[in-house]
């Protein structure tokens, strides 16, 4: 690939920042203040979700530097572990991104679709249309190269920081009366403190995750020993800012009380700056930010399918790329279908969304786990300075221990969830090992 056409540092930073900052951000806090008794423990969640996604950021910035290849999430299974157990966690990400991209699609368009056709009534077909037009736009964005898909993303992470920052304004407007007195509240003991604590932490590792998928650019980034992990420092400080900075400001404005029962909690904060026009205003910024994870998905995955290809476990044509632009045109071409495909059907795939969330905590834990087997085996690109932890191996050990209690604490709150991904994730494995017999 040509220098002039690979990501630098601030375009490998804006996908960090795209890739973690969803839509989670705008719904995750009523739930984890639903799960804890006080604001005390509240705070604590993000708090200690930071700082594990601090550790993880350390950790995948140090295997990203060490095997800077395309479609590394992929690659580091397969070389660490076996390709069987890559190929099986891979493919359920693949159709869990495809689900996670489609339903966020959905949820754009229905926000857009009452600004664009106020006197419409509520329509699922409009929303589809809307839904699908969106998808095949950033298919074409895509086709036009990773660089033309880079400064894409760039603008559009900056209208989703904005958004962020202007939802945080009446931070700075807010009198004491904003906040509801607190109630005095049950004294609940230590167990049912940790038990609020982790239902919590389990809400709030999901909002800080996704930064792991940034090492499917290895090969493609400039100088990728030392930009993927500034970029990933640089991505995940700039993450933790803004998550702590607008809880803060949602519990300062609204009221730890009453965030419990807010519905809509952006659009709340959002009529305190734009007043009668926040509706449509926050519908507009809303969309964007949709777009910015529509667009960087599209970026993402086909690099796993490419991975997947040069491994023989999917066919050649999945890693050939175009002449002129380089791009991926198979992989990009079949993940942006399967996205149009489940459009149709994205409800359904509420199912596969919660259960790909238990999958999640088992690919980040052995991923992150790469680190020890990469390090054994001296693994880094020849004649490069590659970044190496400080402190290691805290960082890896307090990532990996985070997620295989949040792993817990899912299979304890839903064992058919828990089991059914795990039958789910063997059956991938066998179709696996019966494609390669054959």
């Amino acid at each position: 690939m040509n220098r002039s056409s690979k990501l630098n540092l601030f375009d490998f930073t804006m996908i960090v920042v795209s890739l973690v900052i969803g839509m989670g951000i705008f719904r995750t806090p009523v739930e984890v203040a639903k799960a804890v008794p006080s604001p005390m423990i509240y705070f604590a969640a993000w708090l200690a979700g930071g700082f594990i996604a601090l550790c993880g950021a350390l950790t995948y910035a140090e295997i990203g530097s060490r095997l800077p290849v395309t479609g590394a999430y992929y690659k580091i299974f397969s070389f660490c572990y076996h390709p069987s157990i890559a190929f099986g966690v891979n493919c359920i990400i693949l159709v869990s991104n495809a689900a996670s991209l489609a339903g966020v699609a959905l949820i754009g368009a229905e926000y857009i679709t009452g600004v664009i056709f106020p006197n419409l009534e509520h329509t699922q077909t409009a929303e589809i249309t809307i839904a699908v037009i969106c998808i095949l736009i950033f298919y074409g964005v895509n086709l036009a190269g990773l660089k033309m898909s880079a400064r894409t993303q760039n603008v559009l992470t900056i209208i989703k920081i904005s958004m962020i920052l202007m939802l945080i304004l009446p931070l700075f407007f807010a009198n004491s009366q904003s906040v509801q007195s607190m109630q005095p509240l049950k004294q609940p003991g230590m167990i049912e403190y940790l038990k609020a604590f982790g239902l919590g932490l389990v809400a709030v590792s999901f909002t800080y995750g996704g930064y792991q998928q940034t090492i499917n650019f290895g090969a493609e980034v400039s100088n990728p020993a030392r930009t993927i992990p500034r970029g990933i420092f640089i991505g995940i400080f700039i993450i933790i800012s803004l998550y702590l900075t607008i809880n803060y400001a949602y519990y300062k404005v609204i009221g730890f009380e009453n965030m419990k029962e807010a519905k809509g909690i952006a659009a709340i904060m959002a009529s305190h700056v734009f007043g009668d026009a926040a509706g449509k205003i926050l519908s507009v910024l809303l969309f964007l930010s949709v777009l910015a994870y529509v667009n960087v998905l599209l970026m993402s995955n086909p690099r796993v399918m490419y991975a997947m290809s040069e491994d023989g476990v999917l066919p050649k044509l999945f890693g050939k790329r175009t002449e002129r632009r380089e791009v991926l045109f198979a992989s990009l071409t079949s993940f942006a279908a399967v996205c149009v495909l489940v459009v149709f059907w994205a409800k359904n795939f509420e199912t596969i969304l919660s259960f790909s969330i238990f999958l999640d905590c088992f690919g980040m834990a052995l991923s992150a786990g790469s680190i020890f087997i990469l390090r054994k085996r001296m693994i880094k690109p020849e004649g490069a300075t590659i970044y190496s932890m400080k402190l290691f191996p805290f960082q890896p050990l307090v990532f990996i221990t985070a997620y295989c209690l949040v792993g817990i604490s899912i299979m304890v709150n839903k064992p058919l969830t828990a089991l059914t991904g795990l039958g789910v994730l063997a059956a991938f494995i066998c179709i696996y090992f019966l494609t390669r017999k054959k």
